[in-house]
């Protein structure tokens, strides 16, 4: 008997160059230009105008994705948000000398 063994498995999911979050930030970009497409043209505006910010809104999107996937690659931008969480400095506010003096030890 023979297995072909699958070698993707453990790596994350990629299209067109697109990695992990990057790929459902291009798809949710597009879902929501899409949507906003519909609105704007049940709304009444004029045809060309909703056309052109499709484009417009959408170029925009491709561009802004695949930038931020080439800057920060498969996980920067989570550890990018990761690091923002955390703070800068941390305030001690202890009096120098007892930082320095030795502890009693006790009997």
């Amino acid at each position: 008997m023979e297995y072909n063994i699958n070698k993707g498995i453990g790596k994350s999911v990629e299209f067109k160059g697109l990695k992990a979050q990057y790929l459902f930030i291009f798809a949710g970009g597009l879902l929501s230009v899409f949507v906003l497409f519909v609105i704007l043209y049940m709304i009444g505006i004029d045809q060309w105008i909703c056309i052109g910010f499709g484009v417009i809104a959408a170029s925009v999107l491709v561009w802004l994705t695949f930038s931020l996937n080439a800057k920060y690659g498969e996980n920067g931008l989570m550890k990018l948000m990761a690091k923002r969480q955390h703070p800068r400095y941390l305030i001690n506010r202890k009096i120098p000398y007892r930082l320095f003096r030795k502890k009693k030890k006790a009997l």
